[in-house]
């Protein structure tokens, strides 16, 4: 499996393999969406990592915030606001493997 954008009421496959491939781009479909999403949360992998501020910029223009986690966090989360009825989307990117 890779990496999910969810959505109120879908779950996408999300075209980003790893965290270097984030653009702005990247986010296209969260400002798309109806009804407007207030929030994403951003799961970045087994730790959080620093996003590129062109990222935080292009969701400003759409008055989207961001919330950068780990993704298991980004996950419990995005479960937690969408339970309270917020308008959230999540973009995960799964936890990178540890050789056994």
């Amino acid at each position: 499996m890779g990496s999910v954008a969810l959505l109120p009421r879908a779950l996408l496959h999300w075209k980003v393999s790893r965290f270097e491939d984030l653009t702005p781009e990247s986010f296209v479909l969260f400002h798309l969406v109806q009804p407007k999403l207030d929030l994403v949360v951003l799961g970045t992998g087994s730790k959080v990592r620093r996003v590129p501020p062109e990222i935080y910029a292009y969701l400003k223009k759409f008055k989207i915030n961001l919330e950068v986690q780990d993704t298991p966090n980004a996950c419990a989360t995005f479960n937690f606001l969408l339970d309270e009825g917020r308008p959230v989307g999540a973009a995960l990117i799964p936890p990178e493997l540890v050789p056994a």
